[in-house]
């Protein structure tokens, strides 16, 4: 078969044969792949640099995606960490880290939203519960992840949604009732994130790094009651592993720093929630602009995906 295979990291897949895939457990199934996902998650898999990477050579990318079992079903399904991923013609399935797709879904749609939605979705289902009304910022919401995280929080119940990111024109667009600008100079940043959070409920950080801890300095101030508890979701760090967090904003508010992802909530957490995100998706609830490119132009697909749209990899 022929798969996207990773022979060094820092080096973009290439579109080579495979050994065939078998199945082998009680549960196990080879699938048809349909449509994988090109998220940043799978990209920082290839290269060797997320916190899962176990440094194993070849890799074959890819974490999730949509696939047709023997009998002919559609699945939704999730890999277990593993250097043998889903870019490839077949892979191999644990059927309980799946779900059937509901009747007309589109497999494209399923592939490109569920991985991005899947990170606040079970943020907000699964480390916290959110209240009915309460107030969400979302960091670096102008992401693909964030802006599907503005539209979950939404679903979900919260009254009152805050995009914080860059680009004057993306955040226009964003359905969010207050949008603060990092382009803009420190201090307006700083007035402005002091103003959107003085009552705040949680936030969805995907920056981490220093833009975190100037948020911070800029909140924790500002809130209008000490007390209201404030809960920070660190979910993603695209500005940086580390960030200086001020030690006195952990006294001076009730703030509460928490993480979501992979071991923080357990695998049967994440699967559990497959099947009612699935169906959100599956009736149009987070529809997304995708890219479909076939597996044979995954190099060139993979230097190219810094765009609005998803690129979804179809074999």
């Amino acid at each position: 078969m022929k798969a996207a295979l990773v022979t060094a990291f820092g080096e973009p897949p290439r579109y080579e044969d495979f050994t065939e895939p078998e199945a082998t457990g009680t549960h196990e199934a080879v699938v048809d792949v349909l449509a994988v996902g090109l998220h940043p998650r799978v990209q920082s898999q290839a290269d060797g640099s997320h916190y899962t990477s176990t440094d194993e050579l070849p890799l074959i990318p890819g974490v999730d995606g949509v696939g047709r079992t023997a009998d002919g079903r559609l699945r939704y399904f999730v890999l277990r960490d593993t250097q043998f991923g889903s870019m490839s013609e077949r892979t191999v399935i644990d059927l309980r880290r799946s779900v059937e797709l509901p009747d007309g879904a589109d497999p494209v749609q399923v592939a490109a939203v569920m991985n991005p939605a899947m990170s606040s979705w079970v943020a907000l289902r699964r480390r916290i519960e959110l209240g009915a009304g309460q107030s969400v910022m979302v960091l670096a919401a102008t992401g693909s992840a964030g802006q599907l995280a503005l539209r979950v929080a939404r679903r979900l119940g919260a009254g009152h949604v805050i995009a914080v990111g860059r680009g004057a024109e993306r955040l226009a667009a964003l359905d969010a009732d207050v949008t603060v600008s990092l382009d803009d100079d420190a201090d307006t940043i700083a007035a402005n994130l002091g103003r959107a959070g003085a009552d705040v409920d949680v936030v969805l950080d995907y920056l981490w790094g220093k833009p975190t801890a100037d948020a911070l300095y800029a909140i924790i101030p500002n809130r209008t009651d000490d007390a209201q508890p404030l809960t920070w979701i660190q979910i993603g760090s695209v500005a940086g592993l580390e960030a200086p967090i001020p030690s006195a904003a952990l006294r001076a508010a009730r703030l509460q720093l928490i993480g979501s992802g992979q071991g923080s909530v357990p695998t049967a957490d994440i699967v559990a929630e497959l099947g009612a995100l699935v169906a959100e998706v599956a009736a149009g609830t987070f529809a997304v602009a995708t890219r479909t490119v076939p597996l044979a132009d995954v190099t060139a697909a993979w230097t190219d995906a810094a765009t609005a749209e998803r690129v979804v990899i179809v074999p």
